[in-house]
């Protein structure tokens, strides 16, 4: 019984982000690149721009790299995977994959008829 407890709750905290092209698999991390060379161009892609301080690390307490802010790319991939499935919002920052969310029902394109 306590063995089956454990189990359930280390299961619970390996919910990394992923999402399936086909065979292959996209999970946090990966890069811009690899996203595309596995799951091909998505349908759309929005583009924008937000103003972080970048955080460093030592020993346990943050440090900012400046007092300024300095621009990050942030860029959300959208794949319409048709009318019989559910779409994804793919959220890349800095060219590394962040967020994976499911939308609705995809799709036809239009003069997809």
């Amino acid at each position: 019984m306590l063995a089956m407890a454990i189990a359930a709750l280390w299961a619970q905290g390996a919910g990394a982000d992923s999402f399936r092209c086909g065979t292959r698999l996209v999970s946090d991390g990966d890069s811009l690149d690899k996203v595309a060379a596995l799951c091909g161009p998505p349908t759309d892609i929005q583009r924008r721009e937000v103003l972080q301080r970048r955080i460093h690390w030592y020993r346990g307490r943050p440090y900012y790299s400046s007092l300024w802010p300095e621009p990050v790319p942030i860029e959300h991939w959208i794949y319409n995977l048709g009318p019989n499935k559910l779409m994804r919002r793919l959220t890349f920052e800095d060219g590394l994959l962040v967020n994976i969310e499911t939308l609705t029902h995809g799709y036809h394109p239009p003069g997809d008829d």
